[in-house]
C-alpha cells in the first residue's frame, strides 16, 4: 500500500540482535508485529532464561491473543541453538549446520538431508 512502513525497518519489530541473547527475524502480518515489537519480546524472553524454540512460541502466542495477528519468527541463541517457529498456514524457512540441511513450509515439518559435492567442507553464506 502507498505510504505503509512495514514492521521490518522498525528496530525491535520485524528484526532484533543482541550480541549477549541472540538474533530474531520476523515475518507475517506487519501491524500486529509492530504493535508489540516481537522481535524484541522475543529476546526478552530468552534474556530470562527461555531456550530460542520457546521463547518464539511465547511471543508469536502473546501476539496472537494480544492483537489477533499471525506470523513467524526465526530466531538464533548466543550459543548457537535455534528455532523457527510459526503461527500463520505456512513459512518457508532453511538452516545448514556442519553438513546438514534442513528446511520447512507446514507446521511441524522438518526435512533434512546432507550436503553433497562442492559445498562439503566449504562455508555457506
Amino acid at each position: 500500500m502507498v505510504g505503509r512502513v512495514g514492521d521490518s525497518p522498525i528496530i525491535g519489530s520485524g528484526g532484533y540482535a543482541d550480541n549477549n541473547i541472540g538474533a530474531v527475524s520476523c515475518t507475517g502480518h506487519g501491524e500486529s508485529i509492530m504493535k508489540v515489537t516481537l522481535a524484541r519480546l522475543i529476546l526478552f524472553h530468552m534474556e530470562q532464561g527461555k531456550s530460542a524454540e520457546d521463547a518464539a512460541e511465547e511471543g508469536l502466542h502473546y501476539m496472537g491473543s494480544r492483537v489477533g495477528g499471525g506470523g513467524g519468527a526465526i530466531v538464533v541463541g548466543r550459543a548457537g541453538d535455534w528455532a523457527a517457529r510459526f503461527t500463520t498456514e505456512r513459512m518457508a524457512w532453511a538452516s545448514v549446520k556442519e553438513t546438514t540441511l534442513s528446511y520447512g513450509l507446514n507446521p511441524n515439518q522438518v526435512v533434512s538431508e546432507a550436503l553433497e559435492g562442492s559445498l562439503r567442507g566449504q562455508k555457506l553464506l
